[in-house]
């Protein structure tokens, strides 16, 4: 059985960071055209786009079980950059990276591979029409759920972010995925599709939350990108891939649609978020979530310019045993 292995050093443990990135969600949206593996987990949302593929040069670098080019998906920079920087970085690549990444794309599963190989005769306009394709992508596939997807990362980075300060970087890495724990001095992947070691070499590594990698779990350890660990963000699946209706017995209790948002807040949201996801007036969610408060079911706490409501332990109480997971 194939492992990869991240082997930190001590300055790399001060270098760990979260991320999140719109461009890594794009690439992902877009192997879902290719790799049906994940179509399953993303049912709703797979049914909706699933007739606005992607260009067919984009689609032609990606590998339904090999390797993708990193600089379409490259790690961010920063904490969480805009989808128009990400692109510039793509747009910056120099072209002897991006003929290298894409000789490795592997003709065996290439969905066009004559096509990439036209590619890599001018690897420079190559990378420019990819980044205008991503572009595309990303407004098609990705933004209309972008608010809801990242409202979903934040409160992964937020609840992950207590763990860290609690119980150290450890107890974090084991509790990413199945596959993912922390062995000694090094983060495993197991299985992987290639055994691997990886020093950070000072490094450090980006956690990155995503939903569109969900339910797997991927790294991108090739040189010059900085190491990065992208695994299922909680939470994301239910979103993605369809919400039950609340239980019978709480909506008698609490009315159908008070019952649905306190179902619903499995993670923490705002009313704007929860408005979008039920099809309700933000002055309407804004009324029960009050109601839902008053009886000590919710409480509420400011996160940036926002307000988001989470459920009390009287309200896990209610919902418990309604939410598999929690």
């Amino acid at each position: 059985m194939a492992v990869t292995r991240l082997v930190a050093g001590s300055g790399d443990l001060l270098r760990c960071r979260f991320a999140t990135s719109p461009l890594w969600e794009t690439a992902q949206a877009v192997r879902a055209f290719v790799d049906p593996r994940s179509r399953p987990y993303l049912r709703p949302w797979w049914e909706r786009v699933r007739d606005r593929p992607p260009a067919a040069e984009l689609l032609a670098v990606q590998s339904p079980r090999g390797y993708n080019p990193d600089f379409l998906c490259q790690p961010p920079e920063g904490a969480a950059p805009s989808i128009e920087a990400q692109l510039d970085a793509v747009r910056a690549t120099p072209p002897e990276q991006v003929a290298a990444e894409l000789r490795r794309v592997d003709p065996g599963h290439c969905v066009a591979s004559a096509v990439v190989r036209v590619m890599i005769e001018d690897p420079g306009a190559a990378r420019d029409r990819l980044a205008d394709h991503v572009e595309d992508a990303w407004r098609r596939l990705v933004l209309p759920w972008w608010p809801r997807v990242r409202e979903l990362i934040d409160a992964d980075v937020e609840y992950r972010s207590r763990i860290l300060a609690a119980h150290g970087l450890g107890h974090v890495v084991g509790g990413l995925h199945e596959r993912i724990r922390w062995a000694g001095d090094a983060v495993v992947i197991e299985p992987a599709h290639e055994d691997l070691e990886r020093p950070l070499g000072g490094d450090g590594l980006i956690l990155m939350p995503s939903a569109f990698v969900w339910p797997s779990v991927t790294a991108v350890v090739d040189p010059p990108w900085r190491p990065t660990l992208v695994y299922p963000a909680r939470g994301i699946g239910a979103l993605l891939g369809g919400r039950a209706a609340a239980p019978a017995p709480l909506a008698r209790l609490l009315g159908r649609t008070r019952a649905l948002i306190l179902t619903d807040l499995a993670e923490p949201a705002s009313t704007a978020a929860l408005a979008a996801r039920h099809g309700l007036a933000p002055s309407t969610v804004s009324a029960h979530l009050s109601a839902l408060e008053g009886a000590g079911l919710l409480a509420r706490r400011r996160n940036g310019h926002e307000v988001r409501y989470r459920r009390t332990p009287l309200g896990r109480a209610l919902a418990g045993g309604l939410m598999p997971g929690e």
